[in-house]
């Protein structure tokens, strides 16, 4: 599953650094899937949605830093344990419930990003 942060950061910005696909984002910016990735043009993610990888997307969060769900991979195929939840001084950085994938799922979404 996914890693999410929850409102209770404070924005500290400990966690950005730390992820090995540029999924995190401080609070009302711009992101894009091709950032920190291999992917390029027109991509179909491990979820079946097709995206303009280079194309702007709006901020999941205004108010502090967020982590695009379909860029997180809980840092398999890098680490054994995801790196933001290690380096969160306030633990926000948890298991996202709502998005569950197996570890066969995050290491092909792993091998997706990073082509």
């Amino acid at each position: 599953m996914a890693i999410i942060i929850t409102d209770e950061c404070i924005n500290c910005g400990a966690c950005e650094p730390e992820c090995p696909n540029t999924a995190i984002y401080e609070g009302a910016v711009d992101w894009n899937y091709s950032e920190g990735t291999s992917l390029a043009g027109e991509v179909t993610l491990t979820s079946g949605t097709v995206v303009d990888a280079n194309a702007e997307q709006a901020p999941i969060s205004d108010e502090y830093y967020f982590i695009v769900p379909d860029k997180c991979t809980e840092c398999k195929g890098f680490h054994e344990e995801p790196q933001c939840a290690a380096v969160c001084p306030v633990d926000c950085c948890v298991p996202d419930e709502e998005n569950v994938e197996t570890e066969e799922e995050l290491l092909s979404k792993q091998q997706l990003l990073h082509q």
